[in-house]
């Protein structure tokens, strides 16, 4: 375990979490989760699962969480799907994008987070303003084949999170970044990301906890989409050996993150002690 001293863990009053690799891997809960969150609470901290997997609806993570002993409600879960939904609409509100229809590859989350926000979707890729592609775990040709012809029709290509893969029981799976990639071979269009790393899904994190940047953690299990986005804006950074990265990547990383814990129990030790 490494530990910056210039990080005072007294001054962290909100804490994002990465959910795959960091709170469970699969179906498989890891350790000292909820003794976490709840030493977070009962120190008058914040704190927020910050997910780039956008099959689910926060309700949905919620229900995963507690059929595995933990506790959390809704507005503590921030998935790419409702973070990639709300980006677009300010884009819309304050940007001055035109209104409209939206083609996606995706599961639930994905398709709840825009109709709370107002779009209306479609399957017709002569009609879509706009394109979303996110994980689908029952992805088909014929969906890939109505996104892509969107996309070269016009519509305008975001994606909900760039991971190449995500960890499961079974190993590495593929992520949407995957799916990314597929669709940009397909029609040639760099697609926009609102997952992490990038500014958009920190934004709307941070200002959920209602804290400043340099009063905020994430702690994430992958170097390149966790860690790197929150060293970019200011955060304090932990680097969990709970998922994809080990203790080698981040270590020999250009920018480390500032600890460097075994697992979530390690990281509430650290805690403590500091504010002991």
């Amino acid at each position: 375990m490494t530990t910056s001293p210039s990080v005072d863990l007294r001054r962290v009053r909100g804490v994002l979490f990465d959910m795959d690799g960091v709170i469970y891997v699969g179906t498989q809960l890891l350790p000292g989760v909820q003794a976490m969150f709840d030493y977070l609470e009962q120190t008058g901290r914040k704190w927020l699962c910050v997910t780039n997997n956008a099959s689910r609806t926060p309700a949905q993570f919620v229900e995963k969480l507690t059929g595995m002993g933990v506790r959390a409600k809704p507005e503590q879960i921030l998935g790419s799907a409702e973070a990639t939904a709300g980006w677009l609409a300010e884009q819309i509100r304050d940007q001055g994008w035109p209104k409209g229809k939206v083609i996606i590859v995706g599961q639930d989350g994905l398709k709840a987070a825009l109709k709370q926000h107002g779009f209306e979707l479609t399957t017709d890729s002569g009609e879509a303003t706009y394109a979303i592609a996110g994980i689908n775990f029952e992805l088909t040709y014929e969906e890939l084949a109505r996104v892509a012809l969107a996309i070269r029709n016009g519509a305008r290509f975001l994606g909900t999170n760039s991971d190449p893969s995500y960890p499961s029981e079974r190993g590495l799976l593929p992520g949407a970044g995957s799916i990314l990639s597929l669709l940009h071979t397909a029609t040639g269009v760099e697609p926009i990301v609102i997952g992490k790393p990038n500014r958009g899904m920190y934004d709307q994190a941070i200002r959920r906890i209602g804290v400043q940047p340099h009063e905020a953690m994430m702690v994430g299990d992958r170097y390149d989409t966790d860690i790197s986005g929150a060293l970019g804006m200011g955060l304090a950074t932990t680097g969990v050996l709970t998922g994809v990265s080990s203790r080698h990547d981040f270590e020999t990383a250009v920018k480390p993150p500032h600890i460097i814990a075994r697992d979530l129990l390690e990281l509430r030790a650290l805690f403590e002690a500091s504010d002991a």
